[in-house]
């Protein structure tokens, strides 16, 4: 009797032991494997002019970043991968401030200001924070946390990742994209078509 007690304690331990194991492979295979490499142009379409409210009230508004890089991420604050991947927004944020990358970070919790700010405390967000209406029908459709979406320097939706991402994936993609001549707009094309530089002639002098 005796020993099949034992024999079941190390069974137990041994289950103990492997359960354990498999989380911490789990763990470790959280992030999603995305490969650096964004839509060619000709597959990009543009992106709706999104426009949402900060956290001080004030307006953020797509089209205002038309000529950047944006990556606009979705997260929320018991989000256990938005919180692994966004020390490398952070270092991202920070490293292309001046180079033509504007990031912006959505939140979806249904908590309000509160836990978004202790958040944003916690990890002392360098980028801009919005708060979208969740029970508005202009609510943004995100089916999973974190979910990533790069613009291009024209509007264009260039590539979309949904997980976790790591810091040197976006890196190589923003690269990319900056290293792109942005596509004019519609409205100067027009200018450049209405005024046309002609050669002008000398005026006549008089004697």
């Amino acid at each position: 009797m005796a020993e099949n007690k034992l024999n079941y304690r190390r069974l137990f331990q041994y289950l103990l032991f492997a359960v354990a194991v498999l989380w911490i492979a789990l763990a470790s295979q959280s992030w999603t494997d995305q490969k650096a490499g964004v839509r060619a142009v000709k597959d990009r379409t543009p992106v709706a002019d999104l426009v949402f409210p900060q956290l001080n009230g004030s307006s953020w508004r797509l089209s205002d970043h038309r000529g950047e890089v944006v990556l606009i991420n979705y997260w929320a604050s018991w989000c256990g991968p938005c919180r692994q991947e966004t020390p490398g927004l952070i270092d991202l944020a920070r490293d292309y401030r001046y180079k033509g990358l504007s990031i912006v970070g959505v939140s979806m919790d249904m908590g309000g200001k509160p836990a978004v700010e202790s958040f944003m405390s916690e990890f002392h967000l360098p980028y801009p924070v919005l708060m979208p209406d969740l029970a508005s029908p202009s609510a943004p459709a995100i089916d999973a946390l974190p979910t990533t979406v790069l613009v291009d320097q024209s509007g264009r939706a260039a590539k979309s990742y949904i997980g976790a991402v790591r810091e040197s994936i976006f890196r190589a993609d923003v690269d990319r994209l900056l290293s792109e001549q942005p596509a004019p707009s519609a409205t100067s094309s027009a200018n450049q078509s209405t005024f046309r530089t002609e050669p002008v002639s000398p005026a006549p002098q008089s004697d």
